[in-house]
């Protein structure tokens, strides 16, 4: 038998593209380098053609995958439990997704602690996830609205600050002369780069986002400026943006379509090709992309929302251009009740291009330098894997699992 931590995790299938999936996957193999865990993860929030478990040469058994639909159900929590005994669950993603799974948390807790890695986007206070919180053993927050969320909702269930890293040596600053070569092949040497890599989803913003730049062409010249959207062009979730940039007349390379998937090397190229990432979602629990383009150099405009406004500045310095919200609509669903939507304006947006435009390519790579240096400070990578570590561990060891359980009381029948 193992003397390893056993893990047991639900989120995104931790080999999609996904910001949860890849965060899962970091956290993964990054303790498994460490030589002390084990994972036994249910891989969902996807199609599959098949759900037979799968193993990755480099882990084999210590690390099997079962895919899923959605996230599973409670029988098949029951039975990864019951069959592997795992020391932790650890699970990920909005609140929305796991109501089922903190129904029997008093199942689960009885022999494994529940580790919950929380996305949330904004305030006010969600007073009506305050029972969900109290069904966990640990919170880990991805930004500090969330920690600071949770601390005030439920300040009695143990919490950290745990945002999210990416790997540095993967995003990074590439060679000027690659760059420069990589942009002439696309036609791009001489205008001025936007990206944007999201999903095409309402909140996203994607379409609001080919308008303003069409007005921000109209300023500066059609023949100036190029967007670049990596994403599914025809996303159920999201606009048709083929049929946008139809209506509009940008279709002769004022905005460029990626829309097929690509291996980190590749995108960590896009970021450096790019003169400025942007990023206006309405609602952000983190920004992944955002902060891989700091990561490799080039500078952002966001939206001061959710997660985002950890990443653009320090309280100090800006690692380019933070928009403040024009307006925060209170909107809401029967699970979420309320919630704000943060919309910035038109305007303040093509300023704050305006703004990057206007730099030399020595002020923005420096901006960008800037960037980089935040993101090995801040989100450092390895930083991340040791706060991951550390936190497992003091689970294991002050929660226990099993036979050693602590830190919960269950409930018992007597006879008296």
């Amino acid at each position: 038998m193992s003397d390893k931590i056993k893990i047991f995790t639900i989120s995104d299938h931790p080999l999609s593209p996904s910001g949860v999936g890849t965060q899962t996957r970091y956290v993964i193999e990054g303790m498994l380098k460490t030589g002390k865990y084990q994972f036994v993860s249910f891989g969902g929030a996807m199609k599959h053609a098949n759900h037979d478990p799968m193993r990755t040469e480099e882990w084999g058994d210590d690390w099997i995958i079962w895919p899923v639909d959605g996230y599973g159900t409670q029988d098949h929590v029951r039975a990864m439990i019951r069959q592997q005994k795992p020391d932790i669950l650890w699970f990920m993603t909005d609140p929305r997704f796991y109501e089922w799974l903190w129904s029997i948390d008093n199942e689960v807790r009885v022999n494994v602690p529940m580790v919950y890695y929380h996305v949330w986007d904004n305030y006010p206070y969600p007073s009506f996830n305050r029972k969900f919180y109290l069904a966990n053993d640990h919170i880990a927050c991805i930004s500090r609205l969330t920690h600071d969320i949770v601390k005030t909702v439920a300040p009695e269930v143990d919490s950290s600050y745990v945002p999210h890293a990416v790997d540095g040596d993967i995003f990074k600053p590439l060679d000027l002369t690659e760059v420069k070569a990589f942009r002439i092949s696309k036609n791009l040497d001489d205008k001025f780069v936007v990206f944007w890599n999201s999903r095409n989803a309402r909140r996203k913003q994607s379409g609001t986002l080919i308008w303003w730049f069409k007005e921000f062409l109209d300023r500066v010249g059609h023949d100036k400026a190029c967007l670049i959207m990596h994403t599914d062009v025809k996303d159920v979730h999201g606009q048709d943006l083929e049929a946008i940039i139809h209506e509009l007349g940008l279709v002769n390379g004022e905005v460029l379509f990626s829309r097929e998937k690509v291996d980190s090397q590749a995108l960590a190229a896009m970021y450096n090709m790019a003169d400025v990432t942007v990023c206006i979602s309405d609602a952000e629990g983190f920004g992944l992309s955002t902060l891989e383009s700091l990561s490799s150099g080039t500078p952002i405009i966001v939206n001061m929302t959710g997660g985002l406004q950890d990443q653009v500045t320090d309280g100090e310095n800006w690692f380019g251009v933070g928009i403040e919200p024009s307006s925060k609509a209170i909107i809401g669903s029967q699970q979420v009740p309320y919630i704000y939507e943060d919309r910035i304006s038109k305007e303040d947006f093509i300023a704050a291009l305006t703004k990057i435009y206007e730099m030399s390519p020595e002020e923005r790579m420096a901006l960008g330098a800037t960037g980089r240096d935040w993101t090995q400070d801040r989100f450092n990578f390895d930083k991340f894997i040791e706060s991951w570590d550390e936190l497992l561990t003091s689970v294991y060891n002050e929660k226990g699992s099993w036979e050693d359980r602590k830190g919960y009381l269950p409930y018992e029948a007597k006879v008296f």
